[in-house]
């Protein structure tokens, strides 16, 4: 029997609903990585396109199919795709996301280096024509301190790691409050145990962003990063000062400011812009962006 199809040394998950013009090239850079011990577990939340057909026209026992209704919870999507592997590495996938052929090689050269999860650079692709290259990290700022009160700075699609650290972490939380920032939440989860975090600072995958979405991904994903950051504020040990505290609530409305400026809704922006800036005014970017929404521009 061939090992990477019943013992594989890295399971893929893959949630996904209504993308299947977006699937088939998730997995064909799947099938293209150059470590090629790996299983992929697409998780279906019962879409209503050609979703099962792709999955099948695979000639590839390796790539699997289950149905799941995650009710809207893509954190139970996840959790129910790592409870059908034993695989001791999982790497996520977003399926309108797709990786460059020596991703999975990279990141299990540095996990042998004796780290828990490693996350790559990546290309975010959109809105409309825009790319840009997102460098994460540095190691620094994987501290749960650091996480709590700087903010993210993993990439779930850019992440592989090890299965025990997650599981130790409880793996992704499926409180409705989290949905967005249930990533966020598990990273920060995983600092807390001590894992060891690393980055390679190599490009090896690309993020999209839908247009259409945008804005009330922003608004939803602001909501959700408050939520979280309430949650470990509340539960931390001895407790952060009020004025470390308000700044980092001040960036998180600033974020929402910046999603609704960067999808040319300038006028609704303010209102998380001068909340931020009331929140705590000590922070420069916050009056270039608003430089900008005044010029009814992106900065």
């Amino acid at each position: 029997m061939n090992k990477s199809v019943f013992n594989p040394s890295i399971s893929i998950v893959i949630p996904t609903y209504n993308h299947a013009q977006f699937l088939r090239t998730a997995l064909d850079s799947i099938r293209a990585q150059t470590f090629d011990d790996w299983e992929a577990i697409v998780v279906n939340n019962f879409s209503e396109d050609n979703t099962i057909a792709v999955v099948e026209s695979y000639d590839d026992p390796r790539i699997r199919l289950v149905n799941f209704s995650n009710h809207g919870i893509i954190a139970a999507a996840r959790n129910h795709g790592l409870s059908l592997t034993q695989a001791p590495f999982v790497a996520f996938l977003d399926s309108d996301d797709f990786w460059y052929p020596e991703k999975l090689q990279r990141c299990m050269e540095k996990l042998a280096q004796g780290y828990d999860l490693v996350c790559h650079a990546e290309v975010w692709v959109g809105p409309a024509e825009r790319r840009r290259t997102v460098h994460y990290g540095p190691e620094a700022r994987a501290t749960y301190e650091s996480l709590l009160l700087d903010g993210n700075c993993i990439s779930t699609s850019a992440v592989v790691v090890r299965r025990e650290s997650l599981e130790r972490a409880g793996g992704f939380s499926v409180q409705p409050a989290f949905i967005t920032a249930e990533d966020y939440e598990l990273w920060l989860k995983l600092a807390r145990n001590s894992a060891r975090i690393g980055f390679v600072d190599e490009v090896l995958g690309e993020y999209l962003i839908h247009e259409g979405n945008q804005s009330r991904v922003a608004l939803r994903n602001m909501q959700a990063v408050m939520a979280v950051f309430e949650h470990h504020r509340a539960a931390l040990e001895g407790g952060i000062s009020a004025r470390r505290s308000r700044r980092r609530e001040a960036v998180i409305l600033y974020s929402g400011a910046r999603g609704l400026q960067d999808s040319g809704q300038y006028r609704q922006a303010w209102r998380y812009f001068f909340k931020a800036v009331l929140r705590y005014p000590w922070v420069a970017r916050f009056y270039a962006a608003m430089f900008f929404n005044a010029l009814g521009r992106r900065p």
